[in-house]
């Protein structure tokens, strides 16, 4: 990408998308060009440099190391609150599969354009131990379902390949964790009674374009299970 003088976007905002765009597609992952360099590139002043540099660093996206440069931040603001290791965990439990396949788009996802009409839904059962632990359904836009659908089911980390294979960037993630009592299909598949209360969390993950790529509802046994919460704005190095 280029700087265009001609367009009426200020230079300072389209060199700052074009940063932007190229630690997204992983063009940079550890220190950025200098200033310098920027300005040899982009044919552009310091000021612009600078402020380019500013927005993104206020963004969560660079951070400034003193004496050293500036870096591709770990950790963008928007992503402070994580769910500690819960890949990690979810990987020490077992899985059994329920179904998979097109069904009609949930109410509450049904205005999102990739989920219009129809989506992909893969529902697991988590067990530790051979004692289930959670019921969980994941939402999928159906090119994703369709990939995913060539994968084992029963032992795939959908996240890996979701990653690892698909190449999808986890980006922005909206996570609700609630209360209330299961249905009676979800609490025989728990082996509990209807009148326990469990912990319920939907959560929807998008990538850095905003776009909605999984829609996630879990329901955990509250008597064996538990969410950790970890909140930090320092980078990981």
């Amino acid at each position: 990408m280029e700087i265009d003088n001609n367009n009426p976007i200020p230079l300072h905002v389209q060199l700052k998308d074009i940063l932007k765009k190229q630690v997204l597609e992983g063009e940079f992952t550890s220190q950025i060009p200098s200033e310098r360099e920027l300005m040899e590139v982009y044919s552009v002043s310091r000021s612009t440099v600078r402020e380019a540099v500013s927005i993104l660093v206020r963004e969560g996206i660079l951070e400034k190391r003193h004496g050293k440069g500036t870096f591709v931040s770990l950790k963008p603001v928007q992503e402070w609150i994580q769910m500690n290791g819960f890949t990690e965990i979810v990987k020490k439990m077992e899985i059994k599969l329920i179904e998979h396949g097109i069904v009609p788009t949930p109410e509450n996802i049904s205005n999102m354009e990739s989920f219009k009409h129809n989506c992909y839904l893969i529902k697991r059962l988590r067990l530790k131990d051979g004692v289930p632990i959670a019921v969980e359904n994941c939402y999928y836009p159906l090119e994703i379902g369709k990939k995913l659908e060539n994968y084992d089911l029963n032992n795939t980390i959908l996240y890996d390949v979701l990653v690892g294979d698909l190449g999808i960037i986890f980006w922005d993630t909206e996570q609700i964790i609630s209360c209330h009592h299961p249905s009676k299909e979800v609490a025989n598949f728990l082996n509990i009674s209807e009148s326990m209360c469990c912990l319920a969390t939907e959560r929807m993950n998008a990538d850095p374009s905003g776009n909605i790529f999984e829609y996630y509802e879990g329901i955990f046994r509250s008597d064996m299970y538990s969410f950790t919460m970890k909140m930090s704005r320092k980078p990981n190095v």
